[in-house]
């Protein structure tokens, strides 16, 4: 919950920055809040769906391309009328106070987000993993809430988690020696304890369990390298669209602010059936979710070196209309597949390192930018090879969760 406030603080704070320098401070601080709020969300998400409903996680991204289309028409509302022309020669605050006004309005919507998710919504805590860390009753006590909010009865009790969980052979242990086992030790519930075993935790059990077996190690590694890699293409382009199709425009005669963030909304209008259409694909037998995010992934990068072809405003703008509908599915593919391939106990620590890798890798985006130019096509070709390279690694997972229960 805390994940949206923080974006929309600091995205607020942004808009009074007195220099770029602060600008980007801030835009590292609210993003903070972005990379934790996209893996516990599909973690959690994933928690409590059945092996059947699985592939609802890929329709939730179009959420994102639905938050992306909101940014943009806000965009195409306020920066052509608050911001100075490109070919200005003199630019004031006065005249350029566009790109304030979006940061107040995108953070103070966030703001009212989390006002909502926090106060109204209230979001329950997984029962698989309250299971794994053997909180038996809090885990009992959701499913009751659950079912209570979809007007079903639930009858569970801790006695039938424990009886589940118990050793099946003859013993001599007692019911009570059993269930007694079952529970968590005692805890040292200090700020203190909390701490150090947050520690312990991440040191050692958490971390080495995604690498429990050579398989699951190969599949951790292969699922962050695909990360990390999509993480370094995706900004290198998407970071500087309104640049490309703003260069660009200008040399075939239309490149104003208005005619720029327009294309921007109707690239964002079509990736809107990108999830639905990436939740159908994720469940088509012999395709799954590794042949889902390997060909979109594919077709991602093959829509960006088919752009460098154009020759028009127009063929510029269906060339990024064909890249934002397969970069969609691809993301809606990835976030259904990643989740999918940890175990609920460490699923939060395995879409965490996941992220982490991906915003690592996507700090050095800028500096290959302006390295290769961006008045040249290099950090095009740049991106649709990485894209191209992150298709081929997706095909090697060794895990396809389609139609497996998420453990």
């Amino acid at each position: 919950n805390i994940t949206l406030a923080i974006v929309g603080v600091f995205a607020m704070i942004a808009a009074a920055s007195p220099n770029f320098t602060a600008l980007a401070i801030f835009a590292a601080l609210w993003s903070v809040g972005v990379g934790g709020n996209f893996p516990v969300d599909s973690a959690i998400f994933l928690e409590f769906l059945p092996a059947t409903h699985q592939w609802l996680l890929t329709v939730l991204a179009i959420w994102s391309a639905f938050g992306a289309l909101i940014a943009s028409l806000v965009a195409w509302a306020i920066l052509p009328n608050f911001s100075c022309e490109a070919t200005a020669t003199e630019c004031k605050r006065s005249d350029n106070m566009g790109w304030r006004y979006y940061l107040i309005l995108m953070g103070g919507l966030m703001i009212i987000l989390w006002i909502f998710r926090f106060f109204v919504f209230k979001l329950h805590e997984s029962p698989k993993y309250l299971m794994g860390r053997g909180k038996l009753q809090e885990a009992v006590t959701v499913i009751h809430a659950v079912a209570k909010y979809n007007g079903r009865d639930a009858d569970l009790t801790v006695e039938q988690l424990e009886e589940a969980g118990a050793p099946r052979e003859i013993s001599e242990r007692t019911k009570e020696e059993d269930a007694q086992a079952l529970r968590p030790p005692a805890m040292d519930t200090s700020a203190l304890g909390a701490f150090r075993r947050t520690l312990r935790e991440y040191d050692s059990s958490l971390i080495k369990m995604l690498f429990a077996t050579p398989k699951l190690a190969f599949s951790t590694s292969l699922i962050i390298a695909v990360w990390a890699i999509i993480g370094l293409a995706v900004p290198l382009y998407n970071a500087f669209i309104p640049y490309y199709l703003s260069s660009r425009g200008a040399a075939y005669g239309d490149g104003s602010v208005y005619i720029t963030y327009r294309n921007n909304v109707i690239i964002g209008l079509v990736a809107l059936p990108a999830a639905p259409f990436g939740g159908w694909a994720v469940e088509i037998p012999r395709v799954g979710r590794k042949g889902t995010l390997s060909v979109f992934t594919i077709l991602t990068g093959v829509f960006l070196f088919l752009s460098t072809t154009a020759r028009t405003s127009n063929a510029l703008l269906g060339w990024n209309c064909g890249y934002s509908f397969a970069n969609n599915v691809m993301w809606a593919a990835l976030y259904t597949v990643t989740p999918e391939l940890f175990p609920t106990k460490v699923r939060g620590t395995g879409n965490g390192l996941a992220s982490s890798a991906n915003r690592i890798f996507g700090v050095m985006s800028p500096i290959i930018a302006l390295y290769a130019d961006l008045t040249t096509e290099i950090p095009i070709f740049v991106s649709g090879a990485l894209f191209l390279l992150a298709g081929i690694v997706a095909l090697l997972l060794p895990f396809e969760p389609r139609g497996k229960a998420s453990l």
